[in-house]
């Protein structure tokens, strides 16, 4: 599990994280650069990265649905669930129960 040859591999593709042995899945700088190349390699980052604000946001920037795989307390980050919901409206049902509720993420999911 060379770090540096899978780092470069999700610089490249960013689903290489699949491959990647455990322990580099909780390696911050790793995940950040897969995330930045495709938002749901999130899935695969793990659990504490799921709870990076910088790294989830980074990742819904690509991929609004990737908010899907953040951890509970992200999903009721109103900037953030909000950034996500710009790029993908279907994003909203990844939200916290109170934010499907807010009138301005609804009109802007359903743009």
């Amino acid at each position: 599990a060379d770090r540096e040859l899978v780092l470069e591999a999700v610089r490249q593709i960013g689903w290489a994280l699949v491959h990647a042995a455990e322990p580099l899945k909780a390696d911050r700088e790793l995940v950040l650069e897969a995330v930045r190349q495709i938002g749901w390699a999130l899935v695969h980052a793990a659990e504490p990265l799921k709870a990076d604000r910088e790294l989830v946001s980074e990742a819904v920037r690509q991929d609004g649905g990737a908010l899907g795989y953040a951890a509970e307390p992200l999903k009721a980050d109103r900037e953030l669930v909000l950034e996500a919901v710009r790029l993908d409206g279907m994003a909203l049902a990844h939200a916290s129960e109170q934010l499907k509720a807010d009138r301005e993420l609804v009109l802007e999911a359903v743009r």
